[in-house]
Protein backbone atom coordinates (compact mmCIF):
# COMPACT_ATOMS: atom_id res chain seq x y z
CA UNK A 1 0.00 0.00 0.00
CA UNK A 2 0.99 3.60 -0.73
CA UNK A 3 1.37 6.03 1.81
CA UNK A 4 -1.86 7.88 0.30
CA UNK A 5 -3.65 4.87 0.66
CA UNK A 6 -2.44 4.48 4.60
CA UNK A 7 -3.83 8.18 5.19
CA UNK A 8 -6.98 7.13 3.11
CA UNK A 9 -7.67 4.09 6.04
CA UNK A 10 -6.61 7.02 8.48
CA UNK A 11 -8.96 9.68 7.74
CA UNK A 12 -11.84 6.89 8.40
CA UNK A 13 -10.39 5.90 11.61
CA UNK A 14 -9.51 9.54 12.77
CA UNK A 15 -13.32 10.23 11.74
CA UNK A 16 -14.98 7.56 13.17
CA UNK A 17 -12.41 8.09 16.62
CA UNK A 18 -13.66 11.77 16.60
CA UNK A 19 -17.28 10.26 16.36
CA UNK A 20 -17.10 8.03 19.36
CA UNK A 21 -16.19 10.79 21.43
CA UNK A 22 -19.00 12.55 20.88
CA UNK A 23 -17.70 15.22 18.31
CA UNK A 24 -20.57 16.06 15.52
CA UNK A 25 -20.67 13.75 12.82
CA UNK A 26 -20.21 17.06 10.41
CA UNK A 27 -17.15 18.01 12.06
CA UNK A 28 -15.68 15.06 12.20
CA UNK A 29 -16.16 14.65 8.54
CA UNK A 30 -14.59 18.13 7.61
CA UNK A 31 -11.66 18.32 10.68
CA UNK A 32 -10.67 14.89 9.08
CA UNK A 33 -10.87 15.32 5.28
CA UNK A 34 -9.01 18.49 5.69
CA UNK A 35 -6.14 17.12 8.36
CA UNK A 36 -5.65 13.91 6.11
CA UNK A 37 -5.90 16.22 2.13
CA UNK A 38 -3.70 19.05 3.73
CA UNK A 39 -1.03 15.86 4.90
CA UNK A 40 -1.04 13.96 1.45
CA UNK A 41 -1.18 16.75 -0.82
CA UNK A 42 -1.29 20.14 0.72
CA UNK A 43 -3.82 22.62 -0.19
CA UNK A 44 -3.69 21.95 -4.03
CA UNK A 45 -6.14 19.78 -3.08
CA UNK A 46 -8.89 21.86 -2.14
CA UNK A 47 -9.25 24.14 -5.09
CA UNK A 48 -11.73 22.01 -6.41
CA UNK A 49 -13.73 22.38 -2.95
CA UNK A 50 -15.38 25.58 -3.52
CA UNK A 51 -16.97 24.69 -6.78
CA UNK A 52 -18.00 21.22 -4.99
CA UNK A 53 -19.74 23.30 -2.66
CA UNK A 54 -21.73 25.74 -4.72
CA UNK A 55 -22.59 22.77 -6.56
CA UNK A 56 -24.42 21.44 -3.49
CA UNK A 57 -25.91 24.26 -2.85
CA UNK A 58 -27.05 25.59 -6.55
CA UNK A 59 -28.51 21.63 -7.22
CA UNK A 60 -31.73 22.25 -8.28
CA UNK A 61 -33.18 19.07 -7.30
CA UNK A 62 -31.75 19.22 -3.76
CA UNK A 63 -34.07 22.43 -3.47
CA UNK A 64 -36.94 19.95 -3.46
CA UNK A 65 -35.86 19.00 0.46
CA UNK A 66 -37.41 21.94 2.32
CA UNK A 67 -40.15 21.89 0.60
CA UNK A 68 -41.05 18.48 1.12
CA UNK A 69 -39.80 18.91 5.09
CA UNK A 70 -42.25 21.52 5.45
CA UNK A 71 -44.97 19.59 4.05
CA UNK A 72 -44.49 16.84 6.38
CA UNK A 73 -43.84 19.00 9.19
CA UNK A 74 -47.27 21.04 8.61
CA UNK A 75 -49.32 17.76 8.42
CA UNK A 76 -47.72 16.60 11.73
CA UNK A 77 -48.16 20.15 13.31
CA UNK A 78 -52.01 19.95 11.97
CA UNK A 79 -52.52 16.69 13.80
CA UNK A 80 -53.69 15.17 10.53
CA UNK A 81 -52.08 11.84 11.84
CA UNK A 82 -54.20 12.15 14.69
CA UNK A 83 -57.68 11.85 12.37
CA UNK A 84 -56.10 9.44 10.78
CA UNK A 85 -54.72 6.84 13.50
CA UNK A 86 -58.48 7.53 15.53
CA UNK A 87 -60.55 6.05 11.59
CA UNK A 88 -58.18 3.77 10.84
CA UNK A 89 -58.02 2.38 13.94
CA UNK A 90 -62.12 2.07 14.68
CA UNK A 91 -62.33 0.82 11.24
CA UNK A 92 -59.43 -2.36 11.90
CA UNK A 93 -59.99 -2.76 15.57
CA UNK A 94 -62.33 -5.78 14.96
CA UNK A 95 -59.36 -8.02 14.27
CA UNK A 96 -57.12 -9.70 16.60
CA UNK A 97 -54.00 -7.26 15.51
CA UNK A 98 -56.17 -4.69 14.04
CA UNK A 99 -55.00 -1.75 15.58
CA UNK A 100 -51.44 -2.87 15.20
CA UNK A 101 -52.44 -3.01 11.41
CA UNK A 102 -54.18 0.44 11.57
CA UNK A 103 -50.58 1.64 12.75
CA UNK A 104 -49.13 -0.09 9.39
CA UNK A 105 -51.52 1.87 7.12
CA UNK A 106 -50.72 5.13 8.93
CA UNK A 107 -46.59 4.08 9.34
CA UNK A 108 -47.52 4.02 5.52
CA UNK A 109 -49.66 7.25 4.88
CA UNK A 110 -47.38 9.28 6.93
CA UNK A 111 -44.40 7.75 5.57
CA UNK A 112 -45.98 8.89 1.98
CA UNK A 113 -46.96 12.64 3.43
CA UNK A 114 -43.87 13.68 5.78
CA UNK A 115 -41.56 11.36 5.03
CA UNK A 116 -39.71 12.62 8.79
CA UNK A 117 -39.00 9.19 10.87
CA UNK A 118 -38.37 11.19 14.04
CA UNK A 119 -42.21 13.18 13.79
CA UNK A 120 -43.96 9.76 13.00
CA UNK A 121 -42.55 7.59 15.90
CA UNK A 122 -43.44 10.34 17.89
CA UNK A 123 -46.56 10.71 17.12
CA UNK A 124 -47.85 7.29 16.58
CA UNK A 125 -46.04 6.64 20.35
CA UNK A 126 -47.81 9.27 22.16
CA UNK A 127 -51.17 8.83 20.12
CA UNK A 128 -50.92 4.68 20.29
CA UNK A 129 -48.79 3.07 23.36
CA UNK A 130 -50.88 3.58 26.27
CA UNK A 131 -53.82 3.05 24.33
CA UNK A 132 -52.08 -0.18 23.20
CA UNK A 133 -50.89 -0.97 26.23
CA UNK A 134 -54.61 0.00 27.81
CA UNK A 135 -55.87 -2.88 25.38
CA UNK A 136 -53.45 -6.11 26.47
CA UNK A 137 -51.06 -5.54 23.56
CA UNK A 138 -47.72 -6.81 24.62
CA UNK A 139 -45.09 -3.91 25.60
CA UNK A 140 -42.59 -5.61 23.03
CA UNK A 141 -44.86 -6.48 20.00
CA UNK A 142 -46.48 -2.61 20.48
CA UNK A 143 -43.24 -0.42 20.42
CA UNK A 144 -41.99 -2.82 17.65
CA UNK A 145 -44.66 -1.86 15.42
CA UNK A 146 -44.43 1.78 16.11
CA UNK A 147 -40.78 1.86 15.52
CA UNK A 148 -40.87 -0.35 12.32
CA UNK A 149 -44.51 1.89 10.98
CA UNK A 150 -42.36 4.88 11.84
CA UNK A 151 -39.71 4.15 9.59
CA UNK A 152 -41.26 3.58 6.44
CA UNK A 153 -40.97 7.12 5.76
CA UNK A 154 -37.50 6.32 5.10
CA UNK A 155 -38.52 3.88 1.69
CA UNK A 156 -42.11 5.32 0.61
CA UNK A 157 -41.64 8.26 -1.59
CA UNK A 158 -41.36 10.96 -1.36
CA UNK A 159 -38.84 10.48 0.76
CA UNK A 160 -35.15 12.63 1.68
CA UNK A 161 -33.36 9.62 1.33
CA UNK A 162 -34.36 8.85 -2.34
CA UNK A 163 -33.92 12.56 -3.39
CA UNK A 164 -30.23 12.00 -2.03
CA UNK A 165 -29.29 8.74 -3.28
CA UNK A 166 -30.76 10.28 -6.71
CA UNK A 167 -27.99 12.90 -6.65
CA UNK A 168 -25.34 10.42 -5.57
CA UNK A 169 -26.40 7.90 -8.03
CA UNK A 170 -26.77 10.28 -10.85
CA UNK A 171 -30.77 8.90 -11.71
CA UNK A 172 -33.57 11.43 -11.73
CA UNK A 173 -36.26 11.42 -8.89
CA UNK A 174 -39.23 10.55 -10.42
CA UNK A 175 -37.28 6.99 -11.23
CA UNK A 176 -36.75 6.47 -7.89
CA UNK A 177 -39.77 7.56 -6.52
CA UNK A 178 -41.47 4.78 -9.47
CA UNK A 179 -38.73 2.62 -8.33
CA UNK A 180 -38.98 2.43 -4.51
CA UNK A 181 -43.09 2.24 -4.42
CA UNK A 182 -43.84 -1.15 -4.95
CA UNK A 183 -41.17 -1.79 -2.19
CA UNK A 184 -42.04 0.62 0.34
CA UNK A 185 -45.89 -1.31 -0.24
CA UNK A 186 -44.18 -5.23 0.24
CA UNK A 187 -42.67 -4.17 3.25
CA UNK A 188 -45.84 -2.61 4.75
CA UNK A 189 -47.87 -5.88 3.47
CA UNK A 190 -45.08 -7.72 4.92
CA UNK A 191 -45.33 -6.30 8.26
CA UNK A 192 -49.58 -6.33 8.65
CA UNK A 193 -49.45 -9.76 6.91
CA UNK A 194 -46.76 -10.59 10.69
CA UNK A 195 -49.63 -8.67 12.61
CA UNK A 196 -52.51 -10.70 11.43
CA UNK A 197 -50.70 -14.11 11.87
CA UNK A 198 -49.31 -13.12 14.90
CA UNK A 199 -53.25 -12.23 15.77
CA UNK A 200 -54.38 -15.33 14.80
CA UNK A 201 -52.10 -17.25 17.00
CA UNK A 202 -51.84 -15.33 19.76
CA UNK A 203 -54.67 -13.33 20.32
CA UNK A 204 -54.15 -13.04 23.41
CA UNK A 205 -50.64 -10.57 22.74
CA UNK A 206 -52.70 -8.47 20.64
CA UNK A 207 -56.10 -8.55 21.24
CA UNK A 208 -58.84 -6.76 19.16
CA UNK A 209 -61.20 -3.73 20.56
CA UNK A 210 -63.78 -4.96 22.61
CA UNK A 211 -67.16 -4.81 21.00
CA UNK A 212 -68.88 -2.51 23.24
CA UNK A 213 -66.60 0.11 22.63
CA UNK A 214 -66.79 0.02 18.73
CA UNK A 215 -70.44 0.20 18.79
CA UNK A 216 -70.74 3.71 19.62
CA UNK A 217 -69.52 4.51 16.38
CA UNK A 218 -72.00 3.76 13.60
CA UNK A 219 -70.62 2.66 9.87
CA UNK A 220 -72.07 6.42 8.52
CA UNK A 221 -69.81 8.58 11.43
CA UNK A 222 -66.78 6.16 9.86
CA UNK A 223 -67.76 6.77 6.77
CA UNK A 224 -67.76 10.84 7.44
CA UNK A 225 -64.42 10.50 9.59
CA UNK A 226 -62.85 8.69 7.09
CA UNK A 227 -63.88 11.16 4.26
CA UNK A 228 -62.19 14.18 6.27
CA UNK A 229 -59.51 12.75 7.87
CA UNK A 230 -57.83 10.27 5.18
CA UNK A 231 -58.82 11.61 1.78
CA UNK A 232 -57.34 15.06 1.88
CA UNK A 233 -54.19 13.69 2.78
CA UNK A 234 -54.32 10.81 0.35
CA UNK A 235 -55.50 12.89 -2.29
CA UNK A 236 -52.43 15.19 -1.98
CA UNK A 237 -50.11 12.33 -1.92
CA UNK A 238 -51.42 10.68 -4.99
CA UNK A 239 -51.20 14.81 -6.78
CA UNK A 240 -47.62 14.77 -5.42
CA UNK A 241 -46.22 11.58 -5.67
CA UNK A 242 -48.33 10.87 -9.03
CA UNK A 243 -47.29 14.62 -10.88
CA UNK A 244 -43.38 13.49 -10.33
CA UNK A 245 -43.54 9.69 -11.35
CA UNK A 246 -45.91 10.61 -14.21
CA UNK A 247 -43.53 12.83 -15.45
CA UNK A 248 -45.71 15.92 -15.22
CA UNK A 249 -44.07 17.96 -12.53
CA UNK A 250 -40.04 18.04 -11.49
CA UNK A 251 -39.51 17.15 -7.60
CA UNK A 252 -39.14 20.70 -6.82
CA UNK A 253 -42.21 21.98 -8.58
CA UNK A 254 -44.25 19.29 -6.90
CA UNK A 255 -42.87 19.82 -3.60
CA UNK A 256 -43.94 22.90 -3.69
CA UNK A 257 -47.14 22.33 -4.80
CA UNK A 258 -47.27 19.40 -1.80
CA UNK A 259 -46.26 21.94 0.51
CA UNK A 260 -49.12 24.62 -0.58
CA UNK A 261 -51.08 21.02 -0.44
CA UNK A 262 -50.72 20.87 3.29
CA UNK A 263 -51.46 24.87 4.17
CA UNK A 264 -54.56 24.32 2.13
CA UNK A 265 -55.69 21.51 4.62
CA UNK A 266 -54.42 22.46 7.46
CA UNK A 267 -56.79 25.97 6.27
CA UNK A 268 -59.59 24.03 5.82
CA UNK A 269 -59.76 21.88 9.22
CA UNK A 270 -59.40 25.18 11.29
CA UNK A 271 -56.01 24.44 12.56
CA UNK A 272 -53.52 26.68 11.06
CA UNK A 273 -52.50 29.33 13.53
CA UNK A 274 -49.67 31.78 13.92
CA UNK A 275 -48.20 29.61 16.56
CA UNK A 276 -48.54 26.58 14.55
CA UNK A 277 -47.01 28.10 11.59
CA UNK A 278 -44.09 29.52 13.42
CA UNK A 279 -43.59 25.91 14.68
CA UNK A 280 -43.77 24.22 11.38
CA UNK A 281 -41.08 26.59 9.57
CA UNK A 282 -38.64 26.69 12.94
CA UNK A 283 -38.58 22.83 12.62
CA UNK A 284 -37.60 22.92 8.52
CA UNK A 285 -35.36 25.00 9.34
CA UNK A 286 -33.79 22.78 11.88
CA UNK A 287 -33.98 19.47 9.44
CA UNK A 288 -33.12 21.47 6.79
CA UNK A 289 -30.28 22.97 8.24
CA UNK A 290 -28.71 19.97 9.61
CA UNK A 291 -29.26 18.02 5.67
CA UNK A 292 -27.62 20.39 4.14
CA UNK A 293 -24.47 21.04 6.91
CA UNK A 294 -23.95 17.22 7.13
CA UNK A 295 -24.09 17.72 2.57
CA UNK A 296 -21.12 20.44 2.72
CA UNK A 297 -19.22 18.75 5.39
CA UNK A 298 -19.08 15.78 3.42
CA UNK A 299 -17.54 17.50 0.46
CA UNK A 300 -13.70 18.02 1.90
CA UNK A 301 -13.84 14.16 3.07
CA UNK A 302 -14.99 12.49 0.30
CA UNK A 303 -12.44 14.78 -2.16
CA UNK A 304 -10.07 13.75 0.38
CA UNK A 305 -10.52 10.15 0.15
CA UNK A 306 -10.88 9.77 -4.18
CA UNK A 307 -7.52 12.52 -4.30
CA UNK A 308 -5.70 9.71 -1.84
CA UNK A 309 -6.01 7.06 -4.22
CA UNK A 310 -9.27 5.48 -1.75
CA UNK A 311 -11.40 4.78 -4.86
CA UNK A 312 -8.55 2.60 -6.19
CA UNK A 313 -8.23 0.67 -2.65
CA UNK A 314 -11.67 -0.19 -2.73
CA UNK A 315 -12.12 -1.22 -6.20
CA UNK A 316 -8.91 -3.62 -5.26
CA UNK A 317 -10.67 -4.75 -2.62
CA UNK A 318 -14.02 -5.38 -4.37
CA UNK A 319 -12.01 -7.45 -6.96
CA UNK A 320 -10.95 -9.45 -4.34
CA UNK A 321 -14.54 -10.56 -3.39
CA UNK A 322 -15.60 -13.89 -5.57
CA UNK A 323 -19.01 -14.06 -6.95
CA UNK A 324 -18.46 -10.41 -9.27
CA UNK A 325 -21.46 -8.52 -8.83
CA UNK A 326 -23.65 -10.43 -6.71
CA UNK A 327 -20.62 -11.21 -4.31
CA UNK A 328 -19.66 -7.36 -4.51
CA UNK A 329 -23.54 -6.48 -3.74
CA UNK A 330 -24.10 -9.02 -0.74
CA UNK A 331 -20.80 -7.70 0.66
CA UNK A 332 -22.41 -4.22 0.08
CA UNK A 333 -25.41 -5.04 1.55
CA UNK A 334 -23.43 -6.23 4.74
CA UNK A 335 -21.40 -3.65 5.57
CA UNK A 336 -24.08 -1.29 5.80
CA UNK A 337 -25.99 -3.26 7.87
CA UNK A 338 -22.76 -3.24 10.33
CA UNK A 339 -22.50 1.06 9.62
CA UNK A 340 -26.19 1.53 10.76
CA UNK A 341 -25.35 0.37 13.83
CA UNK A 342 -22.95 3.14 14.61
CA UNK A 343 -23.76 5.83 11.80
CA UNK A 344 -27.08 7.57 10.77
CA UNK A 345 -28.20 7.21 7.30
CA UNK A 346 -27.36 10.36 5.85
CA UNK A 347 -23.25 9.98 7.29
CA UNK A 348 -23.68 6.07 5.36
CA UNK A 349 -24.98 7.71 2.30
CA UNK A 350 -22.68 10.82 1.48
CA UNK A 351 -19.76 8.64 2.82
CA UNK A 352 -19.40 4.88 2.33
CA UNK A 353 -21.95 5.00 -1.04
CA UNK A 354 -19.70 7.53 -2.96
CA UNK A 355 -16.63 4.89 -2.15
CA UNK A 356 -18.52 1.84 -3.61
CA UNK A 357 -20.46 3.38 -6.91
CA UNK A 358 -17.86 3.22 -8.67
CA UNK A 359 -17.24 -0.15 -8.60
CA UNK A 360 -21.31 -0.91 -9.72
CA UNK A 361 -21.13 1.46 -12.25
CA UNK A 362 -18.12 -0.81 -13.86
CA UNK A 363 -20.58 -3.72 -13.41
CA UNK A 364 -23.60 -2.12 -15.33
CA UNK A 365 -25.71 -2.59 -12.26
CA UNK A 366 -28.80 -1.19 -12.43
CA UNK A 367 -28.63 1.77 -10.52
CA UNK A 368 -32.05 2.35 -9.66
CA UNK A 369 -32.24 -1.36 -8.12
CA UNK A 370 -29.52 -0.64 -6.21
CA UNK A 371 -30.17 3.14 -4.54
CA UNK A 372 -33.58 1.09 -3.33
CA UNK A 373 -32.04 -1.74 -1.99
CA UNK A 374 -29.17 0.80 -0.41
CA UNK A 375 -32.50 2.72 0.93
CA UNK A 376 -34.11 -0.44 2.27
CA UNK A 377 -30.92 -1.36 3.83
CA UNK A 378 -30.71 2.26 5.57
CA UNK A 379 -34.36 2.00 7.20
CA UNK A 380 -32.83 -0.60 9.11
CA UNK A 381 -30.38 1.33 10.64
CA UNK A 382 -33.39 3.31 12.82
CA UNK A 383 -34.16 0.39 14.24
CA UNK A 384 -30.30 -1.80 14.73
CA UNK A 385 -29.53 -0.71 18.50
CA UNK A 386 -27.30 0.78 20.18
CA UNK A 387 -27.46 3.95 17.64
CA UNK A 388 -30.98 3.12 16.09
CA UNK A 389 -33.04 6.92 16.24
CA UNK A 390 -36.70 5.09 16.05
CA UNK A 391 -35.81 3.17 19.52
CA UNK A 392 -34.67 6.49 21.47
CA UNK A 393 -37.09 8.81 19.78
CA UNK A 394 -39.99 6.17 21.38
CA UNK A 395 -38.07 6.01 24.42
CA UNK A 396 -38.75 9.55 24.78
CA UNK A 397 -42.41 9.48 24.44
CA UNK A 398 -43.32 6.14 26.29
CA UNK A 399 -44.65 5.65 29.78
CA UNK A 400 -42.50 4.58 32.41
CA UNK A 401 -43.92 1.11 32.84
CA UNK A 402 -42.18 0.18 29.63
CA UNK A 403 -38.74 -0.53 29.69
CA UNK A 404 -35.59 -0.23 27.06
CA UNK A 405 -35.62 -3.68 26.97
CA UNK A 406 -38.57 -3.96 25.24
CA UNK A 407 -38.53 -1.52 23.03
CA UNK A 408 -35.19 -3.85 21.92
CA UNK A 409 -36.45 -6.98 21.71
CA UNK A 410 -40.08 -5.94 19.88
CA UNK A 411 -38.09 -4.72 16.85
CA UNK A 412 -36.03 -7.70 16.24
CA UNK A 413 -39.09 -9.26 14.00
CA UNK A 414 -39.41 -6.17 12.33
CA UNK A 415 -35.78 -6.42 11.13
CA UNK A 416 -35.92 -9.83 10.28
CA UNK A 417 -38.93 -9.16 8.39
CA UNK A 418 -37.41 -6.10 6.70
CA UNK A 419 -34.64 -8.76 5.94
CA UNK A 420 -37.07 -10.99 3.85
CA UNK A 421 -37.95 -7.79 1.98
CA UNK A 422 -34.82 -6.81 1.35
CA UNK A 423 -33.78 -10.40 0.27
CA UNK A 424 -37.05 -10.42 -2.03
CA UNK A 425 -36.06 -7.16 -4.13
CA UNK A 426 -32.77 -8.57 -4.28
CA UNK A 427 -34.04 -11.94 -5.46
CA UNK A 428 -36.61 -10.52 -8.05
CA UNK A 429 -35.25 -7.42 -8.96
CA UNK A 430 -38.28 -7.00 -10.85
CA UNK A 431 -39.99 -5.62 -8.02
CA UNK A 432 -37.77 -2.33 -8.33
CA UNK A 433 -37.35 -1.95 -11.74
CA UNK A 434 -41.03 -3.14 -13.40
CA UNK A 435 -42.91 0.13 -12.28
CA UNK A 436 -40.11 2.55 -13.64
CA UNK A 437 -39.55 0.16 -16.79
CA UNK A 438 -43.59 0.53 -17.38
CA UNK A 439 -44.51 4.32 -16.99
CA UNK A 440 -41.20 4.41 -19.58
CA UNK A 441 -38.39 5.73 -16.90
Amino acid sequence: MTLNEWLALGMIGAFLAMMLTGIPVAIALAVSGFGAGLIGFGPMLFHLLPARLYGVVTNYTMMAIPLFVFMGVMLEKSRVADDMLDTIGRAMGGLNGGMGIAIVLVGVLMGASTGIVGATVVTLGMLTLPALLRRGYSPSIACGTICASGTLGQIIPPSLVLILLADITGESVGRLFAAAFIPGLVIGLIYMLYLLILGAKRPDLTPAIPASERARYSGLELSRDFSKSVVPPLLLIIAVLGSIIGGVAAPTEAASMGALGSLVIAVVTRRLDWSMLKATLHGTLTITAMVYFILLCAQPFSLAFRGLGGEAMVHDIFDMLPGGELGSLLFLMVLLFVLGFFLEWIEISYIALPMFLPVFIGYDTDMAWLAILVAMNLQMSFLTPPFGWALFFLKGVAPPEVKTRHIYVGTLPFLVLQMVAIALVFIFPSIATWLPHAIGW
